[in-house]
This record gives C-alpha cells, sequence and structure tokens, in this order.
C-alpha cells in the first residue's frame, strides 16, 4: 500500500522536530518506493551570496528519506539515519527544490536510498534537469 502525499504530509507533521517542519517542506508525489518533496524557497535558509545552504539541502534529503521508507513500507516506523553523504553541484537561489528520493534497496533492518535535489525549472543545455545535489542514505529500520 503505497502512501498518499497528504497521508506522507501528516506523516511529516506528527514525526518531525520543530525545526525541520520550519523547513516548510510538502510532499508533491509518492509512489511503491520513492518520494518527492517540495523544499520552498526562503531567504531564511540562505547562506551569504544568496544560496540555499547546505544544511537545509541536507535536511530536506534526510526528510525525503523517511518518507520515501515510509511509502515503501506502508506506514511511518521507528527508523535511524545511519549515513548520509552529499555532493553539491550547483547554487540555488530564488528557486524551489525538488527532492526526489528513490529507495535503492530494502532490507528487514537496514536500507539504502539515492537522493537527487533539483531546484524547480532549472534545465541544462540539453533541455535535461540538472541537479543541485545528491545525497546517499542508509537507514536503520525498527
Amino acid at each position: 500500500m503505497t502512501l498518499t502525499p497528504a497521508e506522507a504530509d501528516a506523516i511529516l507533521a506528527e514525526n518531525f522536530a520543530p525545526w525541520v517542519l520550519d523547513l516548510g517542506l510538502s510532499t508533491t508525489e509518492t509512489g511503491e518506493r520513492h518520494a518527492v518533496l517540495r523544499l520552498p524557497w526562503s531567504e531564511r535558509l540562505a547562506r551569504e551570496g544568496g544560496g540555499l545552504s547546505g544544511q537545509a539541502l541536507m535536511a530536506a534529503a534526510d526528510t525525503a528519506c523517511v518518507i520515501a521508507l515510509s511509502a515503501a513500507r506502508g506506514g511511518f516506523a521507528p527508523m535511524a539515519t545511519v549515513q548520509q553523504s552529499s555532493s553539491f553541484q550547483r547554487a540555488v537561489a530564488g528557486q524551489d527544490v525538488l527532492v526526489h528520493a528513490q529507495v535503492t534497496k530494502l532490507g528487514r533492518r537496514i536500507a539504502f536510498l539515492d537522493v537527487t535535489l533539483t531546484a524547480e525549472g532549472a534545465e541544462g543545455a540539453e533541455g535535461t534537469e540538472e541537479p543541485a545535489a545528491r545525497a546517499t542514505s542508509v537507514y536503520a529500520l525498527g
């Protein structure tokens, strides 16, 4: 059973710390093994020079992983981030970010995910979306 975006947003509201909720994340899509969240642009999340901070992007990636795992498992259950590795590829300024988390391996006790963060409407020279950042994550499942 896949979660609806509304059910995913309820998981966000009921299970995340207030500072995570302050990011303004919302679920735009869920599937059998993935979730897409929107991180709205906010000057409060920008660093010097006007780019969105890496800390905000990493928190959004981590949060999207929890929603993708909840979708894959049919609902929220306890889990913990074991490892997250992030690579920042281009600055984001003045645009929302779409955070796509994909479960690549789901075991009984551990899960692996890939995350792509893309500025909404950011297209490269060949018309393809260019990621602002990528992350890989490992989760322990309860």
